[in-house]
């Protein structure tokens, strides 16, 4: 069983995903809070596989709630994707940076949503629809310019072409046709660089990538 906490000022917002998740036998919504402050206490006390949080909240953000969750390590098994509008993109990079293991839109489609909810509680890939990697490319942009990390020299070759194209978005069987590996093999590569880098999962591969020049927005095309 997936546990899942809903932070949201909105009560709406929060009984619309309690609706959507709860009617799935796989996943269980085990909490609710209204401002970052309360999603950090019910965090530490009920220990959710996946956190659901917007990023503008009274008391305390979502980024800052995110950062705090991110820094402790009694809470190494949370994963934090991070609610956003389309007039929110600025905040998109920042929830990576902080952090999150993804980020949906709030109006996104409820099997989006479920979907979503599932990848980030196995780790298994950041979240990526189509408007997600046009999101990535675009706050990606805004990073500030490229510093080399010294951690790159030491992947292979071929671990460098992983890496590029995880911070492309792409999942697993995805690098695997791009690369002609089999899905299994794209997964041990990608096992290896976040053990390598000491990355908490993909989206910080991704956050990486981007600050360390070794992929530009919108090169994958």
């Amino acid at each position: 069983m997936t546990t899942v906490l809903l932070a949201d000022d909105q009560r709406l917002v929060r009984a619309g995903f309690r609706s959507i998740l709860d009617g799935e036998p796989d996943l269980e919504v085990v909490g609710e809070a209204a401002d970052g402050a309360e999603a950090l206490t019910l965090v530490r006390e009920l220990r959710p596989d996946v956190v659901l949080m917007d990023v503008r909240m009274p008391e305390l953000d979502g980024l800052e709630a995110t950062n705090r969750i991110v820094a402790d390590p009694a809470l190494a098994g949370v994963r934090v994707v991070i609610l956003t509008t389309f007039d929110l993109d600025d905040y998109v990079y920042g929830a990576l940076r902080a952090g999150a293991s993804g980020f949906l839109v709030k109006d996104t489609e409820p099997m989006e949503l479920i979907h979503a909810v599932r990848v980030v509680a196995r780790g298994d890939a950041l979240i990526a629809p189509s408007v997600t990697r046009r999101l990535i490319s675009e706050i990606a942009g805004r990073a500030a310019k490229p510093v080399p990390n010294t951690r790159l020299n030491a992947l292979t070759e071929r671990e460098r072409e992983v890496l590029e194209l995880v911070a492309a978005g792409l999942s697993n069987d995805e690098i695997a046709d791009r690369l002609v590996l089999s899905p299994a093999t794209a997964k041990t590569h990608v096992s290896r660089i976040l053990t390598k880098l000491d990355a908490r999962d993909r989206a910080q591969l991704v956050v990486l990538a981007y600050e360390a020049g070794l992929v530009t927005p919108g090169w994958l095309g």
